[in-house]
Order: C-alpha cells, then structure tokens, then sequence
C-alpha cells in the first residue's frame, strides 16, 4: 500500500555541476549525501525530499533517464527574472491555467523542472 512520496530522484551525468546548481542557483541547502557524491538529498522546505543521483548508477539509459520536480513558489515573477539573469535555460517561460502559473527551467543536467505559482496564493500576495 502507497502511504506517501518519499523523494523526487534526478538524474545527474556531474554531482559536483548539479549540487552547485541546486545550491547555488535555487538555494536549497544539502542534508544527507554520500561520500563520493553520487547521491545527495536536499530537504525540501514544507516537507518533500529532492534526491540527485549519479546518472551512470540510475541503470536506465541516456534516453530513458529523466525527471521533474515541481517547485512551488510565491513570487513567479521575480524567481524569473533573477533566473534568466544568472543564464538559466528555459524550456517554456509561462505556461497559464486557471488554477496556476507555471515556468519550466532546465538544470545543469537537462532535467527539467516547473516553476509553479498557485492563483489563489498569488491573488493574496498581491
């Protein structure tokens, strides 16, 4: 029986590349990872885990290998605009619906990751 999601795995062809990318650029801060950096975790803020992965362990090949996470965030706009402005690579840049707002962003690896802003919670902010 599912009793919850225990952690979001991605990909990763360089741990060092993509750790500096996760800590760096989105500010996640690291918690458990192994020695020889093929696996590191990042607690998530609200709960959640984000799990990168040495790719060549992953046992899938290059073209099966994948993964996205969505982000929640409170200021979509801003997060963008500071994004774009260190270089980081957009697979779509707004994606409207009624219920969110939503960025897709590559990182250093290629895995894409959303970027999603609650309707609701933006009309309370603004």
């Amino acid at each position: 029986m599912l009793e919850k999601v225990a952690f979001t795995m991605v990909p990763v062809d360089d741990p060092e590349r993509a750790r500096a990318f996760y800590e760096g650029t989105l500010g996640l801060t690291r918690g458990s990872a192994a020695p020889s950096g093929d696996w590191t975790e990042y607690d998530l803020p609200g709960g959640g885990c984000l799990a990168l992965l040495r790719a060549s362990l992953s046992g899938l090949e290059p073209s099966a290998r994948s993964g996205s996470i969505a982000f929640e965030v409170s200021d979509l706009d801003a997060l963008n605009a500071r994004l774009k402005a260190e270089g980081v690579r957009y697979a779509s840049e707004m994606i409207e619906s009624p219920v969110c707002r939503m960025s897709v962003i590559l990182d250093s690896e290629g895995n894409s990751l959303i970027l999603h802003e609650l309707r609701s919670k933006r009309a309370v902010t603004t």
